[in-house]
């Protein structure tokens, strides 16, 4: 585990969408697992910035995000549908066939799921997974418990993830209850991991998964057991652990 803290918000967005952009020269066919919430956008402006500045090129790049509200159109404007179009794929030349999002609105969420782990097979696997963290140690969409999920499921959201994730819709109210994540041992399988936090309340999240023990109630503990993952945070996220590379 490599663990880098940065000064601020933009040097953690740098450092990251390096890392990103490393990936996609040395591999041009690499597959992308995409993170959403407020954690990401500032790399995925920096990417952005680095495709029309002519340094990348997506056009062979596949892309699998990590979950979607269940219940919620992809034209919601809160959606991650939404969400990923705005921040990311409208300004750069990932081919749509290539971009891939669960499908919250799928008559059959099972077989959506099933389908969804089966095009990531197909795919080849994820060479590169982007995570952000929950303040309550969630990756993806996989809440605290006493079990975690393996593969793609219906979750239901803990009532700390909906009270943060308010903050994106108008009305609090609207905010589903339920999502499409995809699961512990997928994420697990990508060959390499970078984790983004940001903010002091992040802060806690990290120490506990960075501390020695996996714990099904910080799902992110998990992440300590990955042969190649990358930790890069801000000092308020990062006040609590050790700046240590192994």
């Amino acid at each position: 585990m490599k663990i880098y803290i940065e000064d601020n918000y933009e040097a953690v967005s740098k450092k990251a969408a390096l890392i990103v952009a490393s990936q996609i020269i040395l591999k041009p066919k690499s597959v992308l697992g995409l993170a959403t919430g407020s954690t990401p956008v500032g790399m995925y402006s920096e990417l952005v910035r680095m495709f029309n500045r002519g340094e990348l090129d997506f056009r062979e790049v596949t892309t699998f995000n990590l979950d979607e509200y269940y219940g919620l159109p992809k034209q919601h404007s809160s959606s991650y549908y939404t969400y990923m179009m705005e921040n990311f794929f409208r300004h750069i030349n990932v081919p749509e066939d290539k971009i891939h999002i669960p499908n919250g609105m799928a008559e059959n969420i099972v077989r959506e799921c099933l389908e969804y782990e089966e095009r990531i097979r197909i795919a080849g696997g994820i060479d590169l997974q982007v995570l952000g963290i929950g303040a309550n140690g969630h990756i993806g969409f996989n809440e605290p418990g006493n079990k975690l999920n393996v593969t793609t499921h219906l979750v239901g959201l803990s009532a700390k993830t909906i009270a943060d994730n308010s903050r994106f819709f108008d009305n609090p109210q609207e905010v589903p209850k339920e999502a499409l994540s995809v699961g512990i041992a997928t994420i697990m399988k990508a060959k390499k991991i970078v984790l983004l936090a940001t903010g002091s309340n992040k802060a806690e999240a990290m120490r506990e998964m960075t501390s020695g023990f996996v714990n099904t109630q910080v799902p992110a503990s998990i992440l300590q057991t990955h042969s190649d993952i990358i930790l890069i945070a801000d000092r308020e996220a990062g006040a609590l652990i050790e700046e240590i590379n192994d």
